[in-house]
C-alpha cells in the first residue's frame, strides 16, 4: 500500500463503530466507505477520521500547494468567505480554495489534502439549494479554467467535457448538430456539468431525456487516495477480469460487487421506481440488470466518494421547432390530477405552478406583462411539444387539446406557437425561486424543501396533503416544479429567526429519537433537511 492509499472498511460492518441497526443503514454506511476521505487505516481495517483544525496546518497546506500547482491557491479570509455558501440556507467556511488549471493541479491538491487529512469538495457554479457546495474542506472550483468541451461526436451523440464547462456552452455547441444535453435546470446559463453530475440534476426537459445519471456514459475519476481511472458500464465478464487483475482498482470493484451481491434484493425493493428519485447513492446502477454502471452509480454522490476529472455524456435530438400549450385549472391540485392524461401525449416538457407564485410575481412586478398572458385559472400546466416543423409541433399540441375537450372538467387552454411569446411564458416559470423570495408585505420564505418527489399519478393528492400540513400549522408557500416527473419545488415561510419560530419548526418536523412521527413517515425525504436547517438556525439564534 502506497503512502497515499487508504484501506477500505470491511463492507460487512459499515463504517461506524456500532453495527447498523437495519439493512438500509448497512447499505448506506457501506457505500460511504467507497474510497472516501479523509481517513487513515488502522490495524483492524476500520477507518478513522482525521481533522485539519489548526491555522498552522492550514498554512502548511497552502504553502505546499503553491509550490506544486499552476492554478490559484486562495486560503485568505476573503476567498474563504466567498466560498462559504451557495444558493442554500447554509454557511460552512472552507479550509481554503483551489482553482486548478489542469488535471495535474487537481491530483496534486487531493494528494496534499490526503496527507494532512483534509476533506476535499469539488464545486461548480455554486447553484445548490441544499448546501452541497458548503463544507469545512478544501474547495476545488473547476469553473474558471477547466471548462473545455474536449470532443463532440454528433454521429454517436456523445460529448467529452471537463467538469467546469457551463451547461449552456455545451448545449449551444451541440445545437449546431440539432442535439442537446437533456437535463436543463433553471440555472442552465451558469451551472456546470461537474456540479450537475455531483447533484444528479434534472430540469424542465427531463421528461424528454431523463436525469443526469441517465445521460452519463463514462467518468474519469480521482479517489481520495490518489487512484485515477475511467469508469462506466461493466459487463459481468469485464467485472470478473478487473477483480482478477487485483490492485487498488480490483479491490474497489470487488467490494462494490460484494455490496451489490449482498444487498441487491434490498436495493430492488427499497429504492422507489419513480422518475425523479435523486436522493441517496445511486446503488441501483450497480445491479447486473443495469449494467454494473459505476459512472452512473457515482452520479449524485456530491463529491463524497470521488472527484470527477472529466465526463463523457450522451446527447439527445433537439426538436428544432417547439409549441407551448398552457392549461389553466381551478387550482394546482386539479392540475396535478391531470398529469398522467397529459403525459400520455408525450410532451418534451411538463411544468406546473400555482396561483401563489403568480400572485408573488404580481406583487413584485416581476414580468407583469408575461403573467397576463396566462389563461384563466388558479393552477397551470406548461406543456411543450417538439417537432421537425411548426405544423408537426402544433399538431401534437392540438391533439392534446382535443382530448381534453372530452374531459368533464375542461381546462382553459392557450397555445403559444410564436417562439417569442413562448419564451416570455417560460420566464414566468423560471422565475419561481426568485419570485417567491422576500415578497413585499409577506413573511420571508426559505429554500431547502426542494425536489420532493412522488409518482406523477399521485401528484395531485400529494400537493393537497402538503398544503394541508403547512396550513394546519400556520405556514404558507408557493407550489411549482417539474410536475411531469412528480417533482415539487417550494419556498416555505418558516420563522427561522426567532426562538419561538425555531421551536415550532422543530416540533413539527423533527421527531424525538424515541418516538414515531406521522409527519416524518409521510415526508421522510425532508426530515434530514429540516434537522440540519433547525440546528443551523438555532446556532445563529443563540449568537444574536
Amino acid at each position: 500500500m502506497s503512502k497515499h492509499e487508504v484501506e477500505l472498511p470491511d463492507l460487512s460492518r459499515g463504517t461506524h463503530d456500532k453495527s447498523p441497526r437495519h439493512h438500509s443503514d448497512a447499505v448506506t454506511n457501506s457505500v460511504n466507505g467507497f474510497v472516501r476521505g479523509p481517513a487513515q487505516p488502522t490495524t483492524t481495517g476500520e477507518v478513522r477520521r482525521r481533522k485539519v483544525d489548526s491555522s498552522e496546518t492550514s498554512a502548511e497546506l497552502a504553502a505546499e500547494l503553491r509550490t506544486r500547482i499552476r492554478g490559484e491557491v486562495r486560503f485568505d479570509a476573503g476567498s474563504r468567505a466567498l466560498y462559504a455558501t451557495d444558493a442554500s440556507n447554509y454557511r460552512q467556511v472552507p479550509i481554503g480554495v483551489v482553482i486548478p488549471k489542469d488535471i495535474n493541479d487537481v491530483v496534486e491538491t487531493v494528494a496534499a489534502a490526503c496527507r494532512r487529512g483534509a476533506p476535499v469538495l469539488a464545486r461548480g457554479g455554486g447553484t445548490s439549494v441544499a448546501g452541497q457546495c458548503c463544507n469545512v474542506a478544501v474547495v476545488i472550483d473547476f469553473s474558471k479554467y477547466m471548462h473545455r468541451i474536449l470532443a463532440l461526436d454528433p454521429e454517436r451523440k456523445r460529448a467529452r467535457v471537463e467538469p467546469g464547462v457551463v451547461l449552456d456552452d455545451l448545449r449551444d455547441h451541440a445545437e449546431e448538430y440539432h442535439l442537446t444535453f437533456g437535463p436543463d435546470p433553471s440555472t442552465h446559463n451558469h451551472c456546470t456539468l461537474g456540479g450537475m453530475i455531483d447533484n444528479n440534476s434534472c430540469g424542465v426537459h427531463s421528461v424528454m431525456a431523463g436525469k443526469t445519471n441517465d445521460n452519463v456514459e463514462e467518468l474519469e475519476i480521482l479517489t481520495y487516495d490518489g487512484l485515477r481511472m475511467r469508469v462506466g458500464e461493466t459487463s459481468e465478464a469485464e467485472l470478473e477480469r478487473i477483480v482478477h487483475e487485483g490492485g487498488r482498482r480490483g479491490e474497489i470493484y470487488s467490494k462494490l460487487r460484494a455490496l451489490r451481491d449482498r444487498y441487491g434484493n434490498l436495493i430492488r425493493e427499497g429504492f422507489p421506481n419513480i422518475p425523479r428519485r435523486v436522493s441517496g447513492y445511486n446503488l441501483p446502477w450497480l445491479l447486473a440488470e443495469n449494467g454494473f454502471h459505476v459512472a452512473r452509480a457515482l452520479v449524485g454522490s456530491e463529491s463524497t466518494c470521488v472527484t470527477v476529472l472529466g465526463a463523457t455524456v450522451g446527447l439527445v435530438s433537439s426538436p428544432p421547432v417547439r409549441s407551448l400549450l398552457i392549461l389553466g385549472y381551478p387550482d394546482v391540485y386539479q392540475a396535478g390530477d391531470h398529469i398522467p392524461e397529459v403525459l400520455a401525449h408525450k410532451p418534451i416538457a411538463l411544468e406546473g405552478m400555482d396561483d401563489h407564485l403568480v400572485a408573488a410575481m404580481k406583487k413584485k412586478r416581476l414580468h407583469p406583462e408575461n403573467v397576463e398572458l396566462l389563461p384563466a385559472g388558479g393552477g397551470w400546466l406548461l406543456v411543450e411539444f417538439g417537432g421537425e416543423s411548426r405544423a408537426e409541433a402544433d399538431a401534437r399540441a392540438r391533439a392534446l387539446m382535443e382530448a381534453l375537450k372530452r374531459d368533464p372538467n375542461v381546462p382553459s387552454m392557450k397555445l403559444f406557437d410564436d417562439p417569442d411569446e413562448a419564451r416570455t411564458i417560460w420566464l414566468v416559470r423560471r422565475s419561481g425561486l426568485g419570485a417567491t423570495a422576500r415578497v413585499p408585505g409577506e413573511n420571508d420564505t426559505w429554500e431547502g424543501w426542494e425536489d420532493s418527489a412522488v409518482p406523477p399519478e399521485k401528484l395531485g393528492g400529494y400537493l393537497r396533503d402538503l398544503r394541508k400540513l403547512l396550513t394546519d400549522h400556520g405556514y404558507n408557500c408557493a407550489l411549482y416544479g417539474h410536475f411531469g416527473q412528480g417533482c415539487v419545488h417550494t419556498r416555505i415561510d418558516f420563522d427561522l429567526l426567532t426562538q419561538a419560530g425555531i421551536q415550532k419548526y422543530r416540533h413539527l418536523f423533527i421527531a424525538p429519537p424515541t418516538s414515531s412521527s406521522a409527519t416524518a413517515a409521510r415526508f421522510p425525504a425532508s426530515t434530514a433537511t429540516a434537522n440540519r436547517a433547525a440546528s443551523c438556525c438555532q446556532r445563529c439564534s443563540d449568537r444574536s
